[in-house]
């Protein structure tokens, strides 16, 4: 067990060591093949995780390409197109990050009134996590992550506490390194922008017939108020009207009654004729 063990384990190592030489014995694919010569001589190297043998990149002439969504340190966003931070200086950042490492002045007006905007913003970069949440937790998306990781210095203090003008950056640059959620974002500004839209017609719609039916109500209030003549003209033919339907009633009611009579009548000989048969058969029962 330990023999056979061992040997395995010695093959597997053995493989990889092979591996590693493979792209060195092989011209075509070559390990530049995908690759990007910078002007200073480097050289940017894509190498995927599923690369067999994987290489050892000669940094820092050779660099390895990183994926989208690789962070180090966050920046802020310049929105080039309104000319201003979209940082608003709400100061979330500083309240959600772990360490404590960003600090956030609020800029104020010529007479002492806060605005919405930072006059000074800081980040202690040698406490920086890089955890990303006030990337995420940001209202306004004026914090993404930085892709800069070669920040070596030989003093810590002042050099690693980022100011304002270092940290800031304009969304061109925030669209190259993150592509893909940059368009993902812009979408849904677009969907967001489009359902304002939708519901400030909607809005104006209703105010307009609202205003309308408004209209049309006090046009019916201000209708003029009829003469005397057309009064009476009208109080005559209701009168009119009521004598019409009151003749009609009699006329209605005198078959009713002389109906009743005709029943009281009938009525009455019935009575007779019982009377009649009852005493002829008191007659009869007494012979």
């Amino acid at each position: 067990m330990f023999g056979t063990g061992l040997l395995k384990g010695l093959g597997i190592t053995l493989k990889h060591f092979t591996d590693t030489f493979k792209d060195d014995r092989q011209k075509v694919p070559s390990r530049y093949q995908d690759s990007v010569q910078l002007d200073n001589g480097r050289r940017i190297i894509e190498q995927p995780l599923s690369q067999e043998g994987l290489l050892t990149i000669q940094y820092p002439e050779e660099r390895r390409l990183l994926p989208e969504r690789f962070r180090y340190i966050p920046m802020l966003v310049w929105d080039t197109e309104k000319g201003e931070d979209r940082c608003t200086a709400c100061g979330i950042c500083a309240k959600v990050c772990p360490p404590q490492c960003i600090w956030i002045v609020r800029d104020s007006d010529e007479n002492g009134k806060p605005v919405t905007r930072p006059a000074e913003f800081y980040i202690d970069t040698a406490v920086c996590m890089s955890c990303s949440f006030c990337a995420e937790f940001c209202p306004f998306d004026a914090i993404k992550m930085n892709h800069d990781y070669e920040l070596a210095v030989y003093d810590r203090y002042p050099q690693l506490v980022y100011d304002k003008e270092e940290l800031t950056v304009p969304v061109e640059y925030y669209a190259a390194l993150w592509p893909a959620q940059y368009a993902a974002e812009q979408e849904q500004m677009r969907a967001k922008e489009e359902e304002e839209q939708r519901r400030a017609e909607e809005k104006k719609k209703a105010a307009a017939a609202k205003a309308k039916a408004k209209a049309a109500g006090a046009e019916q209030e201000a209708k003029p108020k009829r003469s005397k003549e057309e009064l009476d003209a009208l109080r005559k033919q209701a009168a009119a009207k009521a004598a019409a339907r009151g003749k009609e009633g009699e006329s209605e009611a005198a078959p009713a009654s002389s109906a009743d009579d005709a029943k009281k009548a009938r009525l009455e000989e019935l009575k007779r004729k019982a009377a009649e048969k009852a005493r002829q058969r008191k007659e009869q029962s007494g012979e």
